[in-house]
């Protein structure tokens, strides 16, 4: 078994902890993914990020991101396409270099319906996006990132697969079995130095997250949302970014295969 630097270069200069890297976040243009990409952009990282429809959304964090004093780019890339993932891949690694970073955020949620009024069609509109497309990113990426001393896979999972609750079997079905798959790959991966690890949240402040609250209860706000919540308030893009930038570090230098759950500590099962 090769026997992998814990440090980098980065660290051993004193620079920041994450210079010298690029970085991948699919769904980067708002919510979840740019609090990501911002942080992995303030510790030291290049950062591509992709969008699907909002180009707008996409060039203001751009502009966050280059404001750090590090290099970025954005991608058009529709999570449903597995098939571009050889594209999305060339054309990061054409711009930045290549990745040794990624984080797999883009996604979207169910049409809150019970599992027997479900559609398969559904199923696999939740799998392609969740899973499929990850994996077939995963495996243009895997090739370069085996080549160096650290590379680093982190999913954007969710609380709801321990949850699991009522109307939510697309969805959670999706996460489910792509956590499966990080685990798997985790032990396969570590001995090219490759990191592979899972961060669950539950309810974030979104606009992914106003919809779900919408969509089970229309009586419900955030705010409603916050005060009921652990710590009397909704977990914030910043808090995921904050697990994922600690997984991705040397701090981290010997976890992979975890799942991390950044929930508050769980919660009654509602639409966590």
């Amino acid at each position: 078994m090769t026997v992998r630097h814990l440090e980098t270069k980065a660290t051993r200069s004193g620079e920041q902890p994450l210079s010298g890297r690029t970085a991948l976040v699919t769904g980067g243009s708002r919510g979840v993914g740019a609090g990501v990409a911002t942080e992995l952009a303030r510790l030291g990282a290049d950062v591509a990020i992709t969008y699907n429809r909002r180009a707008e959304d996409a060039d203001q964090v751009l502009q966050s991101l280059r404001s750090a004093g590090v290099a970025a780019t954005a991608v058009r890339f529709d999570a449903r396409d597995k098939e571009g993932a050889s594209a999305l891949v060339a054309s990061v690694v054409a711009d930045l270099g290549e990745i040794d970073l990624f984080v797999s955020n883009a996604g979207i949620a169910s049409r809150g319906d019970s599992l027997a009024d479900s559609s398969l069609e559904e199923f696999d509109r939740l799998m392609t996006v969740h899973a499929w497309a990850p994996i077939a990113v995963i495996q243009q990426l895997l090739p370069a990132m085996r080549s160096k001393d650290r590379s680093d896979i982190v999913v954007v999972s969710s609380a709801i697969t321990d949850s699991h609750p009522p109307q939510t079997a697309p969805y959670a079905m999706a996460k489910a079995a792509m956590e499966s798959a990080c685990r798997v790959l985790a032990r396969e991966e570590r001995e090219h130095g490759v990191h592979v690890n899972i961060v669950a949240p539950g309810l974030v402040a979104t606009d992914m997250g106003r919809r779900l609250v919408g969509a089970h209860d229309n009586d419900s706000t955030m705010s409603l949302a916050a005060a009921s919540s652990p710590f009397g308030r909704v977990c914030t893009p910043e808090d995921i970014a904050s697990v994922i930038s600690f997984l991705v570090s040397p701090a981290a230098g010997y976890i992979t295969g975890a799942r991390v759950p950044v929930d508050g500590g769980g919660s009654a099962p509602t639409v966590y």
